[in-house]
């Protein structure tokens, strides 16, 4: 046996002779690297590793076949290398949770209100149309933002193009736009009248254009010839319902002055509602509340009303000012007296600041 291991000391002494006398120092100079880390692996159980340390070998370890790779790597296993190589790439490739990461900056606060506001202030167009409006303002965002701001708030990026809604279209129009209803009053005798009243939209102004107990097309066509006698209002569309007592002659009446009558949907009287809010208004404020004996009181009554609701009851869409106001109200102080008067047989109060 000993003759043996002293043979193949002689062999390994040998072949470093001719290493040696070749010339290439650099096998030699591996040979003596891997010897030193023979012995270092006799004095040291368990080496550590820097950070730096995992990265040269994982690096350097992809330079080789991995079957040759447990003849390479003498104080560590190929398959922590390899491991080490794996969460380098990785590291590489994720971002920490803690670090903010560069990429397309958000869209500033103001430029999504912008767009909102396009958004509301033209319901026909399609996030398209208000991406490049907002390129003609010199505001650089992609349409597909605009797509997800308008989703982000519920908006539909791309409209119903086909028309305006009803709502929309009295709106638009307010201006030169009246409204047209009827409501029943009966009397202590159960005797029925049909008033038939005509408002402004914009306005709010209400005007009374008779009272009957048989509403036909004739007298309603006759009625509309009343209101036009001393009519001042400009007036493109009125707007009534589907009775019977509205005739093509009433419709002609408008048609002289230029405006088209404009029948609403059949069974929607939300369609008609600013005359239907207003004899919610009068039946509520006045007719609920006292007892009608003939048509000559109802007139009364009905005309007082009036001269209150156009010139004295404040309107909510109208800031709180009455149809009839041009000016808005004068701050009034705490110290001067406030006189009270009464309208329609006292049955509604008003007030007024002393003189």
């Amino acid at each position: 046996m000993r003759e043996l291991i002293s043979w193949l000391i002689r062999l390994a002494f040998d072949r470093a002779g001719l290493l040696l006398v070749s010339g290439d120092d650099r096998v030699a100079e591996i040979l003596a690297l891997r010897h030193q880390i023979r012995v270092l692996q006799r004095q040291i159980n368990r080496p550590r590793f820097t950070p730096a340390d995992r990265a040269v070998l994982a690096v350097v370890a992809k330079a080789f076949d991995r079957r040759r790779l447990d003849r390479i790597l003498l104080i560590v296993k190929p398959e922590t290398v390899i491991g080490w190589h794996r969460r380098l790439v990785a590291r590489r490739c994720t971002y920490p949770h803690n670090t903010p990461r560069a990429g397309r900056p958000t869209t500033p606060a103001e430029l999504k209100g912008l767009v909102l506001r396009l958004d509301a202030e033209n319901p026909t167009w399609g996030y398209r149309r208000i991406h490049g409006e907002l390129l003609r303002l010199g505001h650089r965002i992609a349409a597909s933002t605009v797509w997800k701001i308008l989703r982000g708030k519920g908006r539909d990026p791309t409209p119903n193009r086909t028309g305006p809604s009803w709502s929309q279209f009295i709106a638009s129009q307010a201006k030169a736009m009246i409204a047209t209803d009827f409501f029943t009053v009966d009397t202590v005798t159960l005797r029925r009248y049909y008033v038939i009243f005509f408002i402004e939209i914009d306005t709010r102004r209400v005007h009374l254009a008779g009272i009957t107990t048989n509403p036909d097309g004739p007298w309603t066509a006759q009625a509309a010839r009343n209101l036009l006698h001393d009519w001042t209002h400009k007036t493109r569309f009125v707007i009534r319902d589907r009775g019977s007592q509205y005739t093509r002659t009433f419709d002609n009446v408008f048609a002289t002055i230029g405006a088209s009558v404009i029948p609403t949907p059949p069974g929607a009287p939300n369609a008609n509602a600013f005359a239907e809010r207003w004899v919610r208004s009068v039946r509520h404020e006045l007719l609920d509340r006292t007892l009608i004996w003939n048509q000559r009181q109802l007139r009364l009554l009905l005309d007082e009303y009036l001269v209150h609701y156009n010139s004295h009851r404040p309107h909510r869409s109208l800031h709180q000012q009455a149809p009839n106001d041009t000016e808005p109200a004068t701050i009034i102080e705490l110290t001067r007296h406030i006189n009270r008067s009464t309208a329609c047989g006292g049955l509604i109060n008003e007030y007024r600041p002393a003189a």
